[in-house]
């Protein structure tokens, strides 16, 4: 399987110059071979592909000699980068979904160019990483790579640059500890096992949201949308949430970790967070981040030889895990459970994390990410 290592790269002042400079000409081509496209199906009602546009890659360099210094896979990278935008905009359009053609890429959009094959390395000493047509950049490798070196993709974010390899790692089976636990999700509370045990919501971004709007306002402040000081004051917004988004990231991690270690089997409910991101819980709901745990603790518990699966989640909350009745008057309030055939009283929450336990049989669908599957590990 696939894993993604991410790193801090420092530049000198000319290696970051030239990488500014390789990611507008990277930029510059993706806008081009967009134009190009949508001329030909214009004028011609013809519809390009990446090899009618690769082809042109030495006519190109031919004419505009700054080329040259681009590695030629990168440039590669760029157009096949186009033809994934292309096909997924024909695959929502197909499905009858929010189309999205493919746009134009401004400087403040375009952040990144990859590496897909070649032409980088990194040093034994762990102290540089080498580069086709950039050089040798210092990197801070806080943790060594793992399996063979595929792709390597270098990232302006808030800036500062990164590096983010993608390797081909054998799966780590953990001992297997003979334990289930099915865990009921919220936003009081992170997430509730069915052992009882209750992980409190940490709200990073409620918590930053004061520092948000102050950064925010002063954006708003700047008359010019061109001025230096308000690319810093944008620059300051950004960083912010990046920062929240790092610590929600690590939070799962950490959680996702403790539950694969613990159990052999991990159900959940097989919610639909896009829909749920759109109601009056909207903020809590994108704060507590459902969609990327999930994902990450099946990544985890695939490397690790466990399972995870996803189960109906109706009626979770209404039926009594002692005796099977299902009654919505079952639900007294939002912490508490009580039973109107048995009289079973329970916490809500944990009623619901049993239910959902319960429910992990053979018709549940298993959720894992499709193979080559990759996570991302910051530093």
């Amino acid at each position: 399987m696939l894993k993604a290592f991410r790193y801090r790269l420092c530049p000198t002042k000319a290696q970051e110059t030239e990488l500014f400079n390789q990611l507008r000409l990277c930029r510059n081509l993706y806008n081009a071979g967009l134009e190009e496209r949508i001329g030909a199906y214009k004028k011609k009602k013809e519809t390009l592909n990446y090899y009618d546009q690769a082809n042109k890659l030495g006519e190109v360099k031919e004419a505009l000699p700054e080329y040259k210094g681009v590695y030629s896979q990168v440039l590669q990278d760029v157009l096949k980068r186009l033809d994934k935008a292309y096909q997924a905009f024909f695959r929502r359009v197909k499905a009858g979904q929010k189309a999205g053609f493919p746009r134009f890429q401004g400087r403040d959009r375009y952040d990144s160019f990859t590496y897909p094959q070649s032409g980088f390395t990194v040093a034994q000493d762990g102290r540089t990483a080498y580069f086709s047509k950039i050089g040798n950049v210092r990197i801070r490798l806080s943790r060594p790579l793992e399996g063979k070196l595929k792709t390597a993709t270098l990232i302006h974010d808030c800036g500062e640059w990164y590096v983010s390899y993608i390797c081909q790692v054998e799966s780590r089976l953990t001992p297997s500890t003979g334990q289930s636990v099915g865990i009921d999700v919220g936003t009081t509370h992170f997430l509730i096992t069915s052992d009882g045990e209750f992980v409190d919501n940490p709200r990073h971004f409620q918590n930053a949201m004061k520092k948000l709007r102050v950064a925010q306002r002063a954006v708003a402040r700047k008359p010019s949308n061109r001025s230096n000081t308000r690319r810093k004051a944008v620059k300051r917004v950004a960083k912010l949430h990046r920062k929240v988004a790092r610590q929600r990231l690590d939070f799962h991690h950490k959680a996702a970790r403790k539950l694969v270690n613990e159990n052999d089997l991990i159900a959940h409910e097989n919610l639909n967070v896009g829909g749920m991101g759109r109601g009056n819980l909207a903020r809590s709901i994108h704060d507590v981040g459902w969609s990327q745990f999930f994902q990450i603790l099946a990544f985890k518990a695939e490397c690790a030889g466990k399972r995870v699966i996803a189960v109906d989640p109706r009626y979770t909350s209404q039926a009594c895990s002692k005796c099977g009745h299902t009654e919505k008057a079952n639900r007294v309030s939002q912490s508490r459970f009580v039973c109107r055939s048995c009289g079973h009283t329970m916490n809500a929450d944990h009623n619901a994390a049993v239910n959902i336990l319960g429910r992990a049989g053979p018709l549940s669908v298993n959720v894992g990410i499709s193979s080559p599957c990759v996570a991302q590990e910051s530093h």
